[in-house]
């Protein structure tokens, strides 16, 4: 996500303010488990994630064959380290975003569980184009 800290924050209201922020709140645990099932192909930059796109032959490239490889910062051990930080840094990002009313939070576990509602308050925000607009 976009901005990550208060600087980026700040940055970014210099460039324009923006009026709807979404924070979707996921399960440390979760989303430690999908960073660490990540794995990709250095030279093609494919990722694979062994929970819900795994290669069809483990360990392997779908379409060369060769080794897959997992970042370091993809270990359990450095995502835990990662989630940390990004939660202490986004801490004023997100005060900042409720102090201004902008900011909407979800809760899930699931994409196609959570995106209805993101959906929904999208098409509430945002007006739809109409056909003779378009031209």
């Amino acid at each position: 996500g976009f901005p990550r800290t208060l600087g980026q924050a700040e940055a970014l209201d210099r460039v324009c303010e923006p009026d709807l922020v979404i924070s979707l709140h996921v399960p440390f645990e979760t989303l430690k488990d999908r960073l660490s099932a990540r794995w990709v192909h250095p030279a093609s930059g494919r990722v694979y994630n062994l929970d819900f796109n795994p290669p069809l032959v483990h360990g392997l490239d779908d379409v060369t064959g060769e080794p897959l490889v997992q970042r370091d910062d993809d270990r359990p051990d450095a995502v835990a380290a990662r989630l940390r930080k990004y939660k202490e840094a986004a801490k004023p990002v997100m005060e900042l975003y409720r102090s201004r009313g902008i900011l909407h939070s979800f809760s899930g576990t699931e994409t196609n569980k959570i995106w209805p509602y993101v959906y929904a308050l999208l098409c509430n925000k945002i007006p739809p184009v109409r056909a003779e607009e378009e031209n």
